[in-house]
């Protein structure tokens, strides 16, 4: 197939890959919330749907062409698929490694961090048209998919320094100086700073930035989807991607409204901290406060625990009828 921006697909025949259908879209492989999956297509990431789409292709309207209505890895890793599939095969799972990376900030290879970290970059640049914007990036970062992967040096600039906060962030957890407990009855992984820690972190996504502590060093570390970050007495709470997108290998637990909680926290505070929290429908809803808040890690970690274990499921990714891990 050849790469089409989404805007301009909308009067031809299309495969979407790791997006939402428009009018003129035959097919659409990806793992986006209540959207339905072909049978036999689901997996966790809309990069490895476009690999099993080459294995076994489903029946559809004919179509020469694929798009996607937002730029990132896993939507960059789908769509070089269906163009070079030739190429793409023999790096499968590499090519999924940077997809995951992208998406769920974790790694099996660190050639997939680094390429993940250099079309981050990529998406970092000033727009004016979003639409625009995500065209131009597919057209100049589709070409240089496997070069990222397989010539990583030749692209040291763009990932070096964020590379280094990795390992870093990853050390510091490895070496117990950040120490973490997860608490499996809610999926909640708690990390510990140390005092002085220094700002280490990275990308999600495409042009998105994390604080802190590098998240892959953390989403690595843990399979915890419900992670809270601990840095004296600043916090913050964060439900992974997983929890967003039509995830097949495990059920992870239903989000809830954090927003109540905000209020709830707001309230218990005797200093000028005031919390706030993304709907349930973000990417990654994100709990913080502004100032350092008066509360102790204790009290914090009892009452976001107590919010996940009481409150009513708020998100459900899944289309009626899809794949689901077998219990």
């Amino acid at each position: 197939m050849k790469f089409l921006p989404y805007e301009a697909s909308r009067t031809v025949p299309n495969v979407v890959v790791d997006g939402s259908p428009n009018e003129s879209t035959v097919l659409t492989l990806t793992h986006w919330p209540t959207i339905p999956q072909p049978a036999g297509m689901a997996a966790d990431l809309s990069a490895e749907m476009a690999f099993r789409y080459l294995d076994a292709p489903v029946e559809h309207a004919p179509a020469a062409v694929v798009t996607n209505n937002h730029f990132d890895q896993d939507g960059l890793v789908g769509v070089h698929v269906l163009v070079a599939p030739d190429t793409a095969l023999p790096h499968r799972e590499l090519l999924i490694d940077l997809a995951a990376a992208g998406d769920f900030g974790t790694y099996r290879d660190r050639r997939a961090a680094r390429a993940s970290m250099t079309i981050s970059r990529f998406a970092e640049r000033p727009h004016e048209d979003y639409a625009t914007f995500a065209a131009r990036c597919y057209e100049e970062v589709l070409p240089l998919v496997l070069p990222m992967l397989l010539d990583g040096d030749r692209f040291r600039e763009h990932w070096a320094d964020e590379d280094q906060a990795l390992t870093v962030s990853e050390q510091a957890v490895a070496s117990g100086a950040v120490t973490f407990a997860e608490r499996i009855d809610t999926d909640l992984a708690v990390f510990t700073l140390p005092p002085a820690w220094v700002d280490r972190g990275g990308h999600r996504f495409g042009g998105e930035h994390y604080g802190w502590l590098h998240p892959m060093a953390v989403n690595s570390a843990t399979a915890c989807v419900r992670l809270l970050l601990v840095n004296g007495r600043r916090y913050r709470y964060t439900d992974r991607y997983e929890t967003w997108v039509q995830f097949v290998t495990r059920t992870p637990p239903r989000r809830v409204d954090l927003r109540p909680l905000a209020g709830e926290l707001t309230a218990l505070e005797t200093g000028s901290a005031r919390w706030s929290a993304d709907e349930p429908g973000a990417l990654t809803p994100t709990l913080e406060h502004s100032d350092e808040s008066s509360l102790d890690p204790p009290a914090v970690v009892a009452t976001i625990e107590h919010h996940l274990r009481t409150a009513d499921p708020a998100w459900n990714p899944y289309a009626a009828g899809a794949q689901r891990p077998a219990p």
